[in-house]
């Protein structure tokens, strides 16, 4: 494991010492209030603490993968996690628990992960960003969510004043969500995974992956021939950070998939009859997620769609809102956010929301 951090390299970074662009991956961003690092959980409680004592309102911020911030920035203390490491804490014969501190680098740990053999994250090789920032989001791609692997997230409770344990049953896990997003209650210190001793992966599940490693759905695969498809297929769209790709500074998806109940989806096909059928996939409790990207697509916003002061769609991928230029404002990307979520309501009858988390923001 690194235990020295990189920032984001996508893109020059904003001048100021506290301008919080240079922490994110959009490298959108104000000033902050206030700048604070912490090493390691304990003075990142103490940090949290120690702004609570000023009556200052709080962002935690690690990879800054998941985040867009305005171009006010954030007013008060602005905690940046850089807490690294793991430790096994319990093993059998089966399988082994990692706990893993909320600062380290997610794809560092995967990595890991597949050269020890521990089979479950090798499918979410290439996320960017933190693992402390991976239950938050319930951070899932190409078959797999980190729901199925965490047993554990340790958390410093804002509300109590204390550190606790929360047990996966109880986070609240959800598609692209849990108890900790858009709450300011919890404060993630570390994360434990519970991931399988073999040397191959789990079932895939994602026709696309298994299309690209010639096998068929529920087949296994070395974890290695997993981790190195999933990288080439994400860094063909423009999801694997490169300082000299423009498409990669970005959040991600930008919007997440929509999820409908039976009738709106019956809408949206008599709407989008003249199109062919919209892709989906059934989902629990008769409800079907519809592709956004299609959506996006679709409603007259392809690749490469260009909005104000140079931020665009994603040349490689519908879902991901760029800072091509790398001199734009976050105001910019919000109105480019904006016309995209409108025009696919205009057209489908669908509203998109936001996946990273808005700070001095709104679409």
């Amino acid at each position: 494991m690194s235990d020295v951090y990189a920032e984001p390299t996508t893109g020059a970074a904003p001048a100021g010492p506290a301008t919080l662009a240079r922490y994110t991956t959009l490298r959108l961003g104000g000033p902050a209030g206030r700048l604070e690092t912490a090493g390691n959980a304990e003075e990142i409680v103490q940090k949290v603490r120690e702004a609570e004592a000023r009556d200052e309102p709080i962002l935690v911020l690690a990879g800054g993968s998941n985040v867009v911030i305005g171009d006010q920035g954030f007013p008060g203390t602005v905690v940046l996690l850089r807490s690294r490491g793991f430790q096994v804490v319990a093993e059998d014969d089966d399988t082994v628990t990692v706990r893993v501190e909320a600062g380290e680098t997610w794809d560092d740990l995967v990595a890991t992960t597949v050269e020890r053999g521990w089979s479950g994250l090798e499918c979410l090789s290439g996320v960017p960003g933190s693992a402390g920032a991976t239950p938050i989001q319930n951070v899932g791609a190409y078959g797999q969510e980190v729901a199925e692997t965490i047993t554990a997230v340790q958390a410093y409770d804002r509300t109590h004043r204390e550190v606790v344990r929360i047990a996966a049953a109880d986070c609240g896990f959800a598609y692209r969500g849990s108890v900790f997003k858009y709450s300011d209650r919890w404060v993630v210190l570390s994360v434990d995974f519970r991931l399988a001793r073999s040397p191959l992966s789990g079932p895939v599940r994602y026709a696309e992956l298994a299309r690209a490693l010639g096998v068929e759905v529920g087949d296994r695969v070395p974890l290695s021939d997993a981790r190195a498809t999933v990288l080439r297929l994400r860094a063909g769209k423009g999801m694997v950070l490169d300082a000299d790709d423009p498409d990669t500074r970005s959040v991600g998806s930008f919007f997440t998939n929509p999820v409908l109940d039976r009738e709106a989806y019956e809408l949206l096909r008599e709407r989008a009859a003249d199109l062919g059928e919209p892709p989906s996939w059934p989902g629990a409790g008769d409800v079907v997620k519809v592709s956004a990207a299609w959506l996006i697509d679709k409603a007259g916003f392809g690749k490469g769609h260009l909005g104000p002061e140079g931020v665009a769609i994603s040349t490689k991928h519908t879902l991901a809102l760029t800072n091509r230029s790398g001199t734009a404002h976050t105001a910019a990307l919000v109105a480019l956010a904006r016309q995209i979520r409108d025009g696919v309501h205009d057209r489908f009858g669908v509203t998109l929301h936001p996946e990273p988390v808005l700070i001095n923001c709104t679409i």
